[in-house]
């Protein structure tokens, strides 16, 4: 049990960074090998993310291919691919060969296309480079290249006894025996195997009596959001894959799943925060130009075009100048609502809660905007009015316009993400910026048109 609790309280210190760069330094492998060998690859991961690239890779050419592979898989992409440039392709190919088929495909399609055949061709088991070809062969953001080939399958014509000898075999590949897949002579899924069932029944028992039918499964083509959709709806820590011919072709494992949701959520975050693409802090600064400078100039063009309407309304203005003084409270609560709408329905997509017609969602949008409109609006008459003494005629005026616009943002914000995600696009665009630039513009519009209709400016 101490060993477990060093290992989960694991710490990275500058003491640890610098031991580690002194014997890599002096060469002094033995003691190097001694010292990472106490810690998890995980943790070793975490020191290589801070040694200089030279010290990352003597390191990585030091330990065993068992332990360097599932390190390498640890670390950040951008690093990883740093490291593998400054190893060989036998040697990479020997870090490919001790990884269940996901990841060596994984760490493969990083590679330069012609690094890709080269290590390929000196992966030396023919079958585990067959299924890393397989693999390698499906679109990124499916099942199919999601899944790992290894998993344990049983045929429904085996004996509980000819069973158990067969999956002891099979399971010698697999890291986590999640499930126990049946599958008929053509290899075709038909049912799943309860690891108790199995025990308990007797010895020449066929599979097919003890075998369950209702399994849940996913095509090799198979969006990966939705994979991950179908895991979390039916709490599942594993699920097989198939093909058109309904054969079983591989499975996929809840760890990767989380993966796709973790990389999902940090590109949503970042599209909703105005960022087109996906980056890092320590990107350069061109690539993080590139991805914040669209966003900046709608939201520049959004300010000239408020600006624009203001100066329509300016010489009209007379007594009520005092109209300019509150812009700021309407384009902050126009900003706030419509994104707080849109995060809601956003998330609510991407869970797949979201549900019923769009024009019954937009009713229900419109008196949650409603209600919270008259709140805001009773609050800011008498702040604006008592407090800021201002003309009473102009404080209706004011909580009028803050009704309409928290209304209109409410419904904009809900309609948009929803529109998106119909047409195929990431309703996450919808957050951050693009809706802020447009419930300001529309905003100030309705708050000048209402006061014009009121006062007569």
């Amino acid at each position: 049990m101490e060993d477990i609790q060093d290992n989960i309280q694991f710490q990275l210190t500058d003491e640890l960074i610098e031991k580690v760069e002194i014997l890599v330094e002096e060469q002094n492998d033995n003691d190097l090998e001694i010292l990472l060998n106490e810690y998890h690859h995980a943790d070793i991961a975490e020191i290589l993310d801070d040694l200089d690239l030279d010290d990352a890779v003597y390191v990585i050419k030091l330990l065993d291919s068992e332990t360097t592979s599932e390190i390498l898989m640890e670390l950040d992409e951008d690093i990883r691919e740093k490291i593998l440039r400054n190893l060989s392709t036998k040697e990479i190919a020997e870090e490919v060969e001790e990884l269940d088929t996901d990841d060596a495909a994984d760490m493969i399609a990083e590679l330069p296309e012609a690094r890709q055949a080269e290590v390929i061709s000196q992966i030396e088991d023919d079958e585990h480079r067959e299924e890393i070809q397989e693999l390698l062969a499906y679109d990124e953001d499916t099942a199919g290249g999601l899944m790992a080939k290894e998993l344990v399958k049983v045929y429904e014509t085996w004996t509980v006894a000819g069973c158990l000898r067969r999956i002891r075999g099979q399971a010698k590949d697999v890291t986590r025996v999640h499930s126990v897949y049946v599958v008929d002579k053509h290899d075709k899924l038909i049912g799943r195997l309860s690891l108790k069932d199995l025990i308990i029944s007797k010895s020449d028992t066929k599979i097919a009596d003890i075998a369950k039918d209702n399994v849940d499964w996913v095509h090799v083509d198979d969006d990966v959001e939705d994979v991950a959709k179908i895991m979390a709806k039916y709490d599942l820590e594993a699920i097989p894959v198939v093909n058109d011919n309904q054969t079983l072709v591989g499975r996929i494992t809840i760890d990767d799943i989380i993966d796709v949701i973790r990389e999902e959520a940090d590109k949503d975050y970042q599209l909703a925060a105005g960022i087109s693409q996906d980056v890092e802090a320590d990107d350069s600064i061109f690539k993080l130009t590139k991805a914040r400078l669209p966003w900046l100039f709608i939201g520049m063009f959004g300010g000239l075009g408020a600006a624009s309407i203001i100066e329509q309304f300016n010489d009209n203005m007379g007594n009520f100048i005092v109209l300019l003084s509150f812009v700021p409270l309407i384009q902050a609560t126009a900003g706030n609502v419509g994104v707080q709408s849109s995060a809601i329905v956003v998330q609510g997509i991407a869970n797949g809660t979201i549900d019923g017609k769009i024009l019954k969602r937009l009713f229900k949008e419109f008196l949650l905007g409603l209600v919270n409109g008259v709140a805001i609006s009773l609050v800011a008459i008498l702040i604006t009015h008592f407090i800021f003494g201002t003309p009473y005629i102009v404080s209706i005026t004011i909580s009028i316009a803050l009704v309409a616009v928290i209304v209109m943002a409410a419904i904009i914000g809900t309609f948009i993400p929803i529109f998106l995600d119909k047409r195929g696009i990431d309703p996450a665009v919808a957050t951050g910026p693009f809706i802020t630039t447009s419930n300001d513009v529309f905003g100030i519009l309705i708050y000048f048109l209402i006061a014009k209709l009121i006062l007569g400016i």
